[in-house]
């Protein structure tokens, strides 16, 4: 397979099919980021779209130092912060063609949706940004102090202060659940 790198090279001398592979690799996984940033499916379409136009405008200053999941990301955050800031009310899950089980495929994603659903609440957006980053697109603390123009020690220290706020959180909510389902035997 060739790499993002490759395909950005291929991109710069003139290839519209390479820069096609870049938008097919990427689209639905920024369409699932940007999705909880705006809780509307047309204004995250919209910033995908606003994303790989500037991607391809300046592909040029495209520093292969960094990988270039990276580097797309921090221009579909700056995307999404132009973007207006919507309660989300339906987070449309994007399907995965090759899971062995739909049933257990559902289930899984409306847990993890649940948890995306309470971190956006609990979150401000660039910790929110953070988690999702590290949890969803597996980037390292490096990838994402740059993604997000931080620190490696404030995305650090935002990793571990989202990951308690969210651990509080959802302990709290099955305690509470299970205290009502006591409750309503009474």
């Amino acid at each position: 397979m060739i790499s993002d790198e490759q395909l950005v090279e291929e991109s710069l001398a003139g290839s519209a099919l390479a820069f096609s592979d870049l938008v097919e690799r990427y689209q639905e996984r920024l369409l699932r980021y940007l999705l909880t940033r705006s809780g509307n499916r047309a204004d995250a379409e919209d910033a995908v779209q606003d994303t790989f136009i500037s991607a391809y405008r300046y592909l040029y200053s495209y520093n292969p130092r960094w990988r270039f999941s990276t580097w797309i990301y921090r221009i579909a955050i700056r995307n999404a912060a132009r973007q207006p800031q919507g309660e989300i009310r339906d987070v449309d899950v994007i399907a995965d063609e090759n899971a062995p089980d739909p049933l257990e495929e559902c289930i899984v994603a409306c847990e993890r949706e649940n948890v995306w659903l309470t971190a956006k609440r609990l979150l401000n957006q660039d910790a929110y940004a953070a988690m999702w980053l590290r949890y969803v697109e597996d980037m390292s603390i490096k990838e994402i102090a740059r993604a997000l123009d931080k620190t490696q020690s404030w995305t650090k220290v935002t990793l571990l202060r989202g990951r308690r706020s969210l651990s509080a959180e959802l302990a709290e909510g099955a305690s509470g659940a299970a205290g009502r389902q006591i409750y309503g035997r009474i």
